[in-house]
This record gives C-alpha cells, sequence and structure tokens, in this order.
C-alpha cells in the first residue's frame, strides 16, 4: 500500500523537514516560532495593505457612529463606536505561574471584547464592519445616498429599511461570525441567512432567529458549511457573500483594533517601545480577526509588538497551514488530526489561504492547548476575576505563560534580545467571546472545568 501524498509529499518526508510535526499530529501542546516572518519595515512593502486601508475603515466606522447610536441605544456612552476595555487580571496571572510552574514578567491585561456591544464577540469588528461597507456601497449605487458626507442617521429610515429588504446576506459559521452578521444585517432590514456548522451551540442559533435571521443547520464542518453558503449565494444575484475565509474587507474591519487599543494603552500610561515591549496573544479559528488586528497592531508598534495566535490541539489549521508553507492547501484531516474540540469558535479544519499567506509576514508565532487547560482556565477565571467567557476566549490566557515556560519562548526573548527587557512587558490576552453565553451553557462550562482542576490537583 503506497503511503499518503499530501502536498506533493508523503508524511514521512514533511515529519524529516519539520520535526515538531509528530508533536502536533499527536495532539501535544507545542509552541511555534515562525521563522517565515521579517521585520516590519520588509513585511510592509511584501504586501498590498497599508495603514492607508486601516484608517479608511476606521474612517467609514465612524461614519456609521449617528446610525449605530441610533439601532443600538446600548453603544450610547462609546458614541456608536463599538469597543471594548482593557482589564488588569492580577489574580488570574498568578493562577497561570502557579499552573505552569513559571514567572510571568511584566503585566498581564485582558481585551474584553467579550463585552463588545451588539454581538458580544471578536466578530463584532470584522463582521460588522463588512455588512456596514455593503449598506453602504449599495445605497450609494441606488443614489439613497448622496455622499458619505451625509449624516449616516438615515440608514436607520424605513426607507433604507424597505430598500434593504430587496437584498439578502448570507454566510457560513461556527456560531459567532453569523451573529454579528445576522444581527446588524436583519437590523439594517436585510433578509440574512446563516448556514451553521455542526460546531454551533444551539443557543446560537435561537439567538440568530430570534432576530428574524434564517438559520440552516449542515451536519458537517466549517468549511463544509462556507462551501454550502456559498453555493447558495452564488446563485442569486441580489444575495451578497460575507466570505470567512477569502473576506478583505472583514480582515480590514478587525484591523481598526490597533489604533483604538494603543488609546487604551495611552490612556493608562502604559508605554510601548523597543524596551518596553508589548505581547499579544489572540485565539485563532480561519484566522480573519487574529489576522487583521495583528496587522492592525503593527502598523501602530511596528516589530515593538508580539503577536502570537492560539489554536486547540486538535485543530491547529493556521500552525499546520504556516509550518508546511503550504496554508489552506492543508487541512487537519491530512495530518490524521480528528478535530474534536469544545472551543466551537476555533474549530476550522483548513485555514483561510488569504489570511495565512499575508499574515506569514507578521504573526511572531503560535501555540496549541489542550481542551483541559481551556476548561480549567475558564472556570479560573470565573473564580479569579469574576469574568465568564466561551471556551474558545480562553485560547490566549495562557499566552504569557507559554512563552515563559517553554523552550521555544525562552529563545524567542533572546534571539529578539528581549530577555532582560521583560520586566517592563505588557502581555495582552484577547478574550473573544462570552457575554452573550446564556446562564445554563455557562454555568455547564464552569462545571466542565472543576472536573478538569479535581483530576489534575
Amino acid at each position: 500500500m503506497s503511503e499518503q501524498i499530501i502536498a506533493g509529499k508523503t508524511l514521512g518526508n514533511w515529519e524529516e523537514e519539520i520535526p515538531v510535526l509528530k508533536n502536533i499530529m499527536e495532539t501535544e501542546s507545542v509552541f511555534w516560532i515562525n521563522r517565515f516572518k521579517s521585520d516590519f519595515a520588509t513585511a510592509s512593502k511584501k504586501v498590498e495593505l497599508s495603514k492607508a486601508d486601516v484608517d479608511d475603515a476606521e474612517e467609514r466606522l465612524a461614519r456609521f457612529a449617528s446610525f449605530i447610536v441610533t439601532a443600538f441605544p446600548e453603544t450610547e456612552k462609546t458614541k456608536g463606536i463599538i469597543e471594548s476595555k482593557i482589564t488588569a487580571i492580577p489574580t488570574m496571572k498568578a493562577e497561570l505561574e502557579q499552573y505552569y510552574d513559571t514567572i510571568i514578567e511584566g503585566k498581564l491585561l485582558l481585551k474584553r471584547d467579550d463585552t463588545l456591544p451588539i454581538a458580544g464577540t471578536i466578530k463584532a469588528r470584522g463582521a460588522i464592519y463588512e455588512v456596514l461597507k455593503h449598506a453602504e456601497t449599495l445605497a450609494l449605487e441606488e443614489g439613497l445616498l448622496k455622499s458619505i458626507d451625509e449624516d449616516y442617521i438615515i440608514f436607520a429610515s424605513d426607507e433604507f429599511r424597505e430598500f434593504f429588504a430587496k437584498h439578502k446576506i448570507m454566510v457560513g459559521t461556527t456560531g459567532n461570525l453569523g451573529i454579528s452578521v445576522g444581527i446588524m444585517g436583519a437590523k439594517l432590514g436585510f433578509e440574512v441567512t446563516v448556514h451553521m456548522s455542526v460546531e454551533a451551540k444551539q443557543w446560537k442559533k435561537d439567538l440568530l432567529r430570534s432576530h428574524g435571521v434564517t438559520v440552516i443547520e449542515h451536519n458537517t464542518n466549517f468549511t463544509k458549511a462556507v462551501e454550502n453558503g456559498r453555493m447558495q449565494s452564488d446563485q442569486d444575484p441580489t444575495c451578497y457573500f460575507v466570505d470567512d475565509e477569502h473576506s478583505m474587507d472583514l480582515f480590514l474591519g478587525y484591523t481598526v483594533a490597533g489604533n483604538r487599543l494603543k488609546k487604551q494603552l495611552d490612556e493608562q500610561r502604559v508605554k510601548v517601545d523597543e524596551d518596553h515591549p508589548l505581547f499579544v496573544y489572540l485565539p485563532c479559528g480561519i484566522g480573519g480577526s487574529p489576522g487583521g488586528i495583528t496587522f492592525g497592531l503593527k502598523q501602530v508598534y511596528g516589530d515593538n509588538v508580539h503577536c502570537f495566535f492560539s489554536e486547540p490541539t486538535h485543530m491547529p489549521s493556521m500552525m499546520l497551514g504556516l509550518i508546511t508553507d503550504e496554508y489552506d492547501e492543508v487541512s487537519i484531516d491530512d495530518f490524521d488530526i480528528d478535530g474534536k474540540t469544545g472551543m466551537d469558535g476555533l474549530a476550522v479544519p483548513r485555514t483561510s489561504g488569504f489570511v495565512s499567506k499575508l499574515m506569514k509576514n507578521f504573526f511572531d508565532g503560535g501555540f496549541t492547548l489542550q481542551e483541559k487547560e481551556a476548561q480549567h482556565f475558564l472556570t479560573a477565571m470565573i473564580d479569579k476575576e469574576g469574568i465568564g467567557l466561551e471556551p474558545a476566549a480562553l485560547a490566549g490566557v495562557p499566552g504569557a505563560a507559554r512563552l515563559f515556560s517553554t523552550t521555544e519562548g525562552k529563545c524567542y526573548l533572546s534571539e529578539k534580545g528581549l530577555t532582560e527587557k521583560m520586566g517592563q512587558a505588557t502581555h495582552i490576552a484577547w478574550a473573544t467571546g462570552g457575554s452573550m453565553v446564556p446562564k445554563e451553557d455557562m454555568k455547564e462550562f464552569y462545571r466542565q472545568g472543576l472536573k478538569k482542576s479535581d483530576v489534575l490537583s
């Protein structure tokens, strides 16, 4: 029987070429440094996107602020800007240090995208931006919007809603992207259909249906759900497909986090420069949100920000794509990884080719975590900090501890000349969802963590 060929090579060839691949296939926790990455100035010359694209996205969101305040009164405090706070988590830092038997030098903060208005997840950034941009484009083409200098509060009018009702929006998702697209799309008046993969939680389907969104359930994984949605959308000229795998608009919506985080850190007098490095740990599924945020942060801080993505050990699609240099040409199935994870927001078997090829130049590295780690830290985050996050949102939390407790992490600090500067470092774990999780579901997540803690103690 001939050996399986994966992207032109046998599995044996791959394992010989990339020794850590064996650990990944055995679903062990790994920490990986992106050797393809160059310095920011060089990387910027390799890609078409620039800071001008980020600024354009931010300006568009600012134009829509008056509409957002009108349509979603909960955004009044932030004047229609969809943003989250950053919170210090000192007791969680101590928990991480004890769990991994290490010392985290510098301060540890949590970026609270779990509390983002409207959709309560990181997807509120990119998905809402893409829906709004599509609405703007249609309104300009129709002549309903005369120019971008008008007050966008008119998007809340019956005239605009009746116009958008003639158009459809469709998306394929494991859950959170669909919530953001569905809620904003329905509020504008669009007919929205969300194709949900098998990993999607029931409460997310129920929430969407309560907003008048059509939910189509698939007994398949994320990739197949997206394919089905795209296929159905392509058959209808009035339908717009929000493509989690290939959308540049989705990506650009996430990038605005860079400028906003800088403003928040400045307000808290947190210095970021060559001697005060910033480390950011981002949960990663298809790659759009961590990729976009990384791109935005790099525009602001250049080589002084270090971005690491985090994935489940059973679903390391971005890591496989980057480590093999094959991007979306390989999937976890090729390497016999079962894909079983409770971190549903990260349940993606194949990475985005668009995002992974772009991020090859900017991501500093990544790591995988076990299910028991995510469950333990979910429970600990509630006990120690009173913060309830969904499982996928815990993926970035151990990042700083993993940086200091792994050989690869220590080597990274040494190679970058950062070892002696880490006492002045700032670490940010990006929390991606949780505030909209029903109480009973959160209680069950909490109980699962307790059981794992009992086993570990």
